[in-house]
């Protein structure tokens, strides 16, 4: 009778650490499936960003008669970029494209012009607020990683941590400087 006890214990212990590391499992599951739907919308609102600029080459071509136009944009069809690259060549885009911005009076007045720096404005706002729920998310599953018990169902499962969407520009100095 003590051994029908001692393994219906052992089967009971199994089965509560099966259900322990099967719910911790599906967590990461969960927040994995969240990191990706937010890539997702982050892709998504940079890729619009990028069309916006791509539009604007003509425009400012067309009012200024400059030919050598955001040259970032034009060396960027051809690369492959993940979204933080992409946000950084971006950020650099933008920076030339208010350069011509502040530079030609006559594309202040351009409505085609305005209403491009109308939607760069708005999905500026738009990819801030991404970036914070990204790296909400990005924050608390690096917590659940490196945290016990949770980190055994990370190691067994091969999770790693993941970068935070940080918006900085690494290409000084290879330094991190933070976007003004």
């Amino acid at each position: 009778m003590e051994l029908i006890m001692s393994i219906i214990f052992l089967i009971v212990i199994i089965c509560i650490v099966m259900i322990w590391y099967v719910a911790s499992y599906n967590r990461f599951q969960e927040y994995v499936i969240r990191i990706n739907e937010a890539e997702i919308d982050i892709d998504s609102t940079l890729r619009k960003r990028y069309d916006l600029l791509n539009k604007s080459i003509d425009v400012i071509k067309t009012v200024t008669k400059e030919e050598d136009v955001l040259k970032i944009i034009s060396e960027m069809r051809s690369q492959r970029l993940n979204n933080f690259d992409l946000d950084r060549k971006l950020y650099e885009a933008i920076n030339e494209f208010n350069k011509y911005k502040e530079n030609n009076n006559d594309l202040r007045k351009n409505e085609s012009f305005i209403k491009i720096d109308v939607s760069l404005n708005e999905s500026e706002a738009e990819i801030e607020a991404l970036r914070k729920y990204y790296n909400d998310i990005i924050s608390d599953y690096n917590k659940i990683i490196k945290t016990i018990p949770s980190n055994i169902v990370a190691k067994l499962s091969k999770l790693k941590t993941k970068d935070y969407f940080d918006g900085k520009d690494l290409s000084e100095n290879g330094k991190a400087v933070t976007k003004i």
